[in-house]
């Protein structure tokens, strides 16, 4: 049966994208950019995991809504997210905050979605997709759909196992034996252990589905309450409403998974040293989450940059990106982006180098990410002393050193 270009199941998705993150916790990395809008790994930038999912997942009409520092989010998307490419007919939009209600800016994620109500309406979709932009991730959407429509859901949650200790960082719920929630805490100081796992808490993802109508008359709801959050507001109220259940992440199955990779591999990048492993989990010939899964690819920026040239060196465990150069330099555990230069004698060790940055003769940097845009001078030292790097840049808890976008800027000729 030909269910349409924007079914599921039989049922027609339309996905909003909340890519309007800040990234406070990321420094000088967002000082540019939004948090979707940072890069990650050798060519591509967190926002393109969420979109990847969706568009692997058939998912075709997407809402991206946008709002700090989106410049570079929206180049990105015009650049790299013409659906053409890939589906004809089909859509990612970008769309900033439109100011239905007075001129303000998005006060939340319900508030966003609420804006925005007149695309659901024009649409006319069964079940909206509400997800987040900051997270790496694979996910089958279509299976979390259909789990929604077997559990005859209004609204189905996202959720996976974390360790007690980060409760704070995310909506922890509650569920019976049937998976439907029972309790919803957004971002608790302490929570109890979750049934059959000792110190961990079941925790949302912040990757939500609902039946139009229910979310139609909730955002409706919500305004005149003056509600603005789906986990602190509108969650937490419909417990008492409406049937909520919580989709387990860890049954989701992506093709093309390698049995060395790590089963339901999710993380929330918002802090620099969560941003800087998650790198280090996509490196060697048997990483904890291979970029290169063609049955399930992560679509990035179309490339037309030169190919990466190594005149000599010594290279262990490190991606080196398109037009980038390599001279004579070491490589440990490095991760180059588009046009980077290591001239003679520089060490790079466990770092991650944004485009067009120089790291010049003899230089050595370890444990650190040099923003785009910077010429390291020769023979500089980053990460060895981290009291000096403290009154020059940010250093993260775990002893990252984040060098600014530009901090150094190339001698004149």
């Amino acid at each position: 049966m030909n269910i349409g270009p924007h079914s599921i199941a039989g049922k027609k998705v339309l996905a909003f994208v909340m890519a309007g993150g800040e990234g406070t916790r990321l420094h000088s990395l967002t000082a540019d950019r939004c948090k979707p809008s940072v890069p990650f790994n050798g060519k591509h930038r967190i926002v393109d995991f969420v979109l990847s999912n969706l568009i692997n997942s058939e998912v075709y009409a997407v809402y991206l809504l946008v709002q700090y520092k989106s410049q570079s989010l929206i180049e990105h998307i015009r650049q790299s997210w013409t659906m053409t490419r890939f589906i004809p007919q089909h859509f990612v939009t970008v769309v900033p905050p439109q100011m239905q209600y007075g001129k303000e800016w998005f006060q939340g994620t319900a508030d966003a979605v609420a804006q925005n109500m007149h695309l659901v309406e024009t649409f006319q979709p069964d079940i909206v997709a509400v997800f987040g932009a900051d997270h790496i991730y694979r996910m089958d959407v279509r299976q979390m759909v259909q789990f929604h429509l077997d559990s005859k859901a209004d609204v189905s949650v996202a959720t996976l196992p974390v360790p007690v200790e980060q409760s704070a960082s995310f909506g922890i719920v509650n569920v019976d034996a049937g998976h439907r929630i029972t309790g919803f805490t957004e971002k608790p100081a302490t929570t109890p252990s979750m049934p059959g796992r000792k110190g961990h808490a079941l925790a949302s993802m912040g990757n939500y589905l609902f039946n139009a109508g229910v979310l139609m008359d909730e955002l409706r709801r919500a305004r005149e309450a003056g509600e603005n959050d789906f986990g602190k507001h509108i969650l937490p109220r419909m417990l008492h409403t409406h049937r909520l259940y919580a989709y387990d992440f860890h049954t989701n199955v992506i093709p093309g998974v390698a049995d060395y990779e790590e089963h339901g591999y999710w993380r929330d990048v918002g802090t620099v040293d969560a941003y800087f492993d998650a790198h280090f989990d996509t490196l060697g010939a048997t990483p904890r989450f291979r970029m290169t899964n063609t049955q399930w690819p992560i679509y990035a920026c179309p490339d037309q940059a030169e190919s990466a040239q190594i005149e000599n060196g010594l290279i262990n465990r490190s991606v080196v990106g398109s037009g980038s150069i390599v001279n004579g330099a070491q490589l440990d555990h490095a991760m180059l982006r588009r046009s980077v230069h290591v001239e003679p004698d520089a060490r790079l060790e466990h770092c991650i180098v944004m485009e067009r940055s120089t790291i010049g003769r003899g230089a050595k940097v370890r444990r650190a990410i040099v923003d785009q845009d910077n010429w390291i001078p020769p023979g500089e030292r980053i990460g060895y002393d981290l009291e000096r790097d403290r009154q020059r840049f940010h250093v993260s808890e775990g002893g990252v050193v984040v060098v600014p976008r530009g901090h150094f800027a190339r001698p004149a000729c």
